[in-house]
C-alpha cells in the first residue's frame, strides 16, 4: 500500500525547486500494492522526467523537447508516473501542465525476525493508560462515538476509556502499564515498541512539527520530532462516523532499545541501551509525551486498532536469550 504525508521540505530531487513550498512523502512497503510505483520508477525516460519536472512544471511539448523525443511517447510515460501517484496533470485553457506530487519516498521493509532471539510480545489498547495529565487540545474516541466532550481533560478518567481506539492531547502525557514477562534465566536482549502516533492539532493540519519525549521505567529514551496531524485522505481503518477534518492517520514508528542506544526506526535517538533498564521489575512503564518546555509543542495523536492506517495497538516486544 501507499499513502501520501504533506509537510514542509527541502525537495530531495533538486534544492532549486520553487513551484512548491510544500511537499509529500510517499509511503510504501514491500506489497503488490505498491508495484505502480516500483514499475513506473523502472525506467530511465521516467527518472529524466521527474528530475524536469524538479525543477518546474511543464506541458509535453516541452518534456518532448528536452527529452528528444515524440509527444506521444512522453504522453505514455507521463501517464505511467500519473498512474503511480508521483506526478499529478492539470489542464490550464488548452495546455495540460504536469508537475511533481511527491518529494521523497520512505519504503517500510517487512520486520526482520532475530532468529537467535525468543520473544515475549504485548499488545496494549490505546485506553489502557494508567497515568495522565493531558491539556487542550485533547480527547478520546472508540469507533463508535467520542468518549465524553473534547477539550473536557477529566474524561480522560470516564470509564468509557477502556475503550478507546484514537486519543490526543497538545501538553502532557499519558503513561501505560504492562507485565513484564520475563523470568529469571531469560537475558533481555532488546525491546521494540511498535505505535502509529503523529501531532495535535485543532482540527488538523499536516505541517505541525511536534517533540514527543518517551519514557521506559523512569529513564527517558530520547524525543523524535513528528512532522504532523494529518488529515489530507481517510486513515484506511478510521470509522465512516469519525469527521474528515480531523486527523485521520499517522506514522507507524518502531522505537528499538539495543545493547549499543535506542533507535526510532533505525535513526538514533540517544545513548540508552538494554543495561541501563531494570529488566527485574515486575512491570514496564511506558510514558508518551508532550513537555511544556519541549521546542515544538505540536501535541500527540495515538491511533489504535479501528483507526488510522495500522490496525493495532500499541505492541511491546521484548527480545531474550
Amino acid at each position: 500500500m501507499f499513502t501520501y504525508l504533506y509537510f514542509n521540505v527541502n525537495i530531495s530531487v533538486n534544492k532549486n525547486y520553487s513551484n512548491e513550498m510544500w511537499g509529500f512523502i510517499m509511503q510504501l512497503d514491500i506489497s503488490e500494492e505498491s508495484l505502480k510505483v516500483y514499475e513506473a520508477l523502472a525506467s530511465k525516460v521516467r527518472i529524466k522526467i521527474i528530475h524536469l519536472l524538479s525543477t518546474k512544471k511543464m506541458n509535453i511539448k516541452e518534456l518532448a523537447s528536452d527529452l528528444n523525443l515524440s509527444s506521444a511517447i512522453v504522453t505514455m510515460h507521463i501517464k505511467k508516473l500519473e498512474e503511480a501517484g508521483l506526478i499529478k496533470t492539470e489542464k490550464f485553457g488548452q495546455q495540460k501542465i504536469s508537475s511533481l506530487k511527491v518529494d521523497n519516498i520512505e519504503i517500510k521493509f517487512t520486520k526482520k525476525i532475530f532468529h537467535a532471539f525468543d520473544t515475549h510480545e504485548t499488545s496494549i489498547p490505546i485506553g489502557h493508560y494508567t497515568n495522565y495529565s493531558v491539556e487542550p487540545t485533547c480527547g478520546l474516541a472508540s469507533i463508535h462515538d467520542f468518549i465524553g466532550p473534547v477539550d473536557e481533560p477529566k474524561y480522560f478518567m470516564d470509564s468509557d476509556r477502556m475503550n478507546a481506539c484514537i486519543l490526543w492531547f497538545t501538553k502532557g502525557f499519558v503513561e501505560y502499564q504492562t507485565p513484564n514477562f520475563l523470568i529469571e534465566d531469560e537475558h533481555l536482549e532488546m525491546i521494540d515498541v511498535s505505535m502509529e502516533i503523529s501531532s495535535e492539532f485543532p482540527f488538523s493540519n499536516d505541517i505541525w512539527p511536534s517533540d514527543i519525549t518517551f519514557t521506559l521505567n523512569n529513564i527517558e529514551l530520547g524525543t523524535w520530532t513528528s512532522p504532523g496531524d494529518f488529515a489530507d485522505t481517510r486513515g484506511k481503518y478510521t470509522p465512516s462516523w469519525y469527521p474528515d477534518n480531523l486527523n485521520q492517520y499517522g506514522l507507524l514508528k518502531t522505537l528499538r532499545i539495543t545493547n549499543h542506544g535506542t533507535y526510532m526506526d533505525g535513526e538514533q535517538l540517544s545513548k540508552v541501551n538494554i543495561a541501563d533498564l531494570n529488566s527485574t521489575k515486575e512491570t514496564w512503564h511506558f510514558k508518551i509525551e508532550v513537555k511544556k518546555n519541549a521546542n515544538n509543542i505540536g501535541g500527540c495523536t495515538l491511533f489504535g486498532k479501528g483507526f488510522g492506517n495500522h490496525d493495532q495497538d500499541i505492541q511491546l516486544k521484548l527480545y531474550y536469550s
